[in-house]
C-alpha cells in the first residue's frame, strides 16, 4: 500500500503528525510472530520476520495499525470516488477499458502491440501507458499506429483514479472503443487502486515463478484474467503451467486463465475475442442505458 511505499498524497504520508498514539500502545504489538513454539520439533521458520500480521495487514515505521488503517482509507476512499466518475465516463461513451497489471519484463507492452496490430481496422483501439519515467513503451504503441498517452508516475509505483481522468482529456478515446491502460510494473500496489476500469488482467509471464499468485494473492484476487505469456518459451524453462494455474485459482477461483504467445500467435485470437465481446456489451449497455433515459423522458413528457 502506498502508505509502505511512500507514492501516496505527501499530505497524507507525512501526517504522521509523531502520532504514535502514545500513550505507548504503539499498535505496533510487535507481533513479529514471536510465539516461536521454541521446543516444536517441527516448527523450521522460527527466524522468519511476518510484518503484515497486524490488523492493518502492514507494517509502516512511526504509524500505528489504526492510523494505517485511517490512512489507506482515505487515500482508497478518495480514488474510489473518483473512479466511480471515470467508469461512469467510460459506460456513456461504451468504451471498454481494461488494466493490465504485472510486474517489470512481463511482456505486457509486446502483447498490447500486437494485440493493437491485431485489431487494426476492427474497431478503435488506445492506450494509457504507465511508468515512472520515459515515453519509450507509448512511443512503441504509438508506432502501431494506435493512439497513445503517456502518463509518467515519478517515484509512484501505480496508477490512480485521477491520473487516468486527466489522461481522457489528452487521449480522447473514441465513443465504442477499446482502451487498454497499462499500469506501472508492480504486482503490489496496482492491486488496490480501481481505476474505473472494467476489469483487471494480470500477466504473467512463464519466465517468472509460478507460485506469484501465492506471493502477491492481492493483485491476482482482484484480476478477473490471468494471461500467462511468452508460452512459447515452455520448452526451455521449468515452469509448471498446471500448478500456477491452481495456485492462481486457490486466490480467486473465479479467474480466467489464457496462454498466450505474442511471439508465435498462439491463444492470441482467445485474448482478442474476449476483448470484442467485452467491447459489444460495452455498447449494449451504453445503448440500453440511452433508451432507459429516452423512455423515462417520454414518460415525464407524458404526465
Amino acid at each position: 500500500m502506498c502508505t509502505v511505499c511512500g507514492c501516496g498524497d505527501s499530505k497524507v504520508e507525512h501526517s504522521h503528525d509523531h502520532d504514535h498514539d502514545h500513550p505507548h500502545d504503539h499498535d505496533h504489538h510487535h507481533d513479529h510472530d514471536h510465539h516461536h513454539d521454541h521446543g516444536h520439533p517441527h516448527h523450521h521458520h522460527d527466524e522468519d520476520l511476518h510484518f503484515g500480521k497486524g490488523i492493518a495487514g502492514v507494517h509502516v515505521p512511526g504509524l500505528s495499525q489504526s492510523r494505517i488503517i485511517q490512512i489507506e482509507q482515505d487515500i482508497l476512499g478518495h480514488n474510489k470516488s473518483l473512479a466511480e466518475v471515470n467508469r461512469a465516463w467510460l459506460a456513456e461513451r461504451g468504451i471498454f477499458a481494461l488494466n493490465l497489471v504485472s510486474s517489470p519484463g512481463s511482456g505486457k507492452t509486446t502483447l498490447l502491440c500486437k494485440s493493437v496490430e491485431d485489431l487494426a481496422g476492427r474497431f478503435p483501439v488506445s492506450v494509457i501507458e504507465g511508468d515512472q519515467q520515459t515515453s519509450n513503451d507509448a512511443d512503441r504503441i504509438r508506432a502501431t499506429g494506435a493512439p497513445a498517452v503517456q502518463v509518467n508516475t515519478g517515484k509512484g509505483c501505480h496508477l490512480d483514479a485521477h491520473m487516468v481522468a486527466t489522461a481522457f482529456g489528452s487521449l480522447k478515446p473514441a465513443e465504442d472503443s477499446v482502451l487498454f491502460i497499462e499500469n506501472v510494473g508492480n504486482l503490489v500496489c496496482p492491486a488496490a487502486f480501481d481505476l474505473g476500469e472494467a476489469y483487471k488482467v494480470a500477466i504473467l509471464s512463464v519466465t517468472e515463478g509460478e507460485d506469484k499468485p501465492l506471493k502477491y494473492p492481492d493483485m491476482f484476487a482482484a484480476a478477473s484474467m490471468m494471461i500467462l505469456t511468452k508460452v512459447d518459451l515452455l520448452p526451455y524453462l521449468d515452469f509448471d503451467v498446471a500448478k500456477c494455474i491452481d495456485y492462481a485459482r486457490r486466490v480467486n477461483p473465479d479467474i480466467v486463465v489464457l496462454q498466450v504467445s505474442a511471439k508465435t500467435g498462439q491463444g492470441m485470437d482467445e485474448w482478442l475475442a474476449w476483448v470484442t465481446e467485452g467491447r459489444r456489451q460495452a455498447i449494449s449497455a451504453k445503448v440500453a442505458a440511452l433508451k432507459a433515459k429516452l423512455a423515462a423522458a417520454e414518460a415525464a413528457l407524458g404526465q
